[in-house]
């Protein structure tokens, strides 16, 4: 799983591991999934929750890494607000998707507008 951002930041590597200490101790994580971050991505951000999706701008290049005796997925953990979480449950995550591609979701902002 990677998360993207416009500065480096211990923190990111934290939520990184803890993310992945759920998906391993508590409850699997995959596709279409979210994330309670219980705080903000970053600094002061709107967004407090994790979307897992596939890593669209690389494709799979950066999705599937195939080895000799198998393969492993990369997923991106993309940071959204809690109304965004809310669309995804009430209306699907395709949805949320398709929402994301219509506002032109700015993924790196982290005081973004909402696109739910």
């Amino acid at each position: 799983m990677h998360v993207f951002s416009n500065k480096q930041d211990s923190t990111l590597i934290e939520l990184l591991t803890i993310t992945a200490s759920f998906h391993r101790n508590n409850t699997p994580l995959g596709l279409h999934h979210t994330v309670n971050f219980g705080r903000p991505w970053q600094d002061d951000s709107t967004c407090c929750f994790g979307f897992i999706s596939l890593p669209y701008m690389d494709g799979e290049a950066l999705e599937i890494f195939n080895f000799k005796d198998g393969h492993l997925r990369n997923l991106w953990l993309l940071p959204i607000t809690e109304s965004e979480r809310d669309y995804k449950i009430e209306n699907g995550w395709d949805a949320l998707e398709q929402r994301f591609e219509d506002c032109g979701l700015d993924y790196l902002n982290r005081q973004r507008a909402s696109c739910a």
